[in-house]
């Protein structure tokens, strides 16, 4: 089961990082701010710097999920532990809250939402 919950934990770690690359440093781009639901490129300019703070959230706790998951896999069972439940209970959290602003965000909220979930439920038992 350790293993099933360290793979969870380094996917959300990873999906949060591409996010944060998304809003982040590539925001502007077409095919992205699309896919986040705006409408123009002036949407994306207007939104551009919210986009890059709301990325270095979604980049700090993918660090911290992964931090934790280093330090629980090199024996700092404690620690990580802490840790990994902080970050992938805030992922999990961030989600439920993005879902409570509209229930066109459901799919987004799932797909940031589901392995931080898993990952946190399977930590609470390793």
């Amino acid at each position: 089961m350790t293993v099933v919950a360290a793979v969870l934990v380094a996917l959300a770690a990873l999906l949060h990082g591409y996010i944060f690359v998304m809003e982040s440093l590539w925001w502007r781009r077409p095919q992205i701010w699309r896919r986040f639901g705006l409408r123009s490129q002036q949407d994306a300019e207007t939104t551009a710097s919210m986009a890059y703070n709301q990325g270095f959230y979604n980049l700090f706790l993918g660090v911290g999920a992964a931090l934790g998951l280093l330090l629980f896999l090199t024996g700092h069972e404690t620690a990580g532990r802490t840790l990994v439940l902080f970050a992938t209970g805030s992922m999990a959290l961030a989600a439920t809250v993005l879902l409570t602003t509209g229930v066109r965000y459901a799919r987004a909220a799932a797909t940031q939402g589901t392995l931080p979930l898993l990952g946190f439920l399977l930590f609470l038992f390793v």
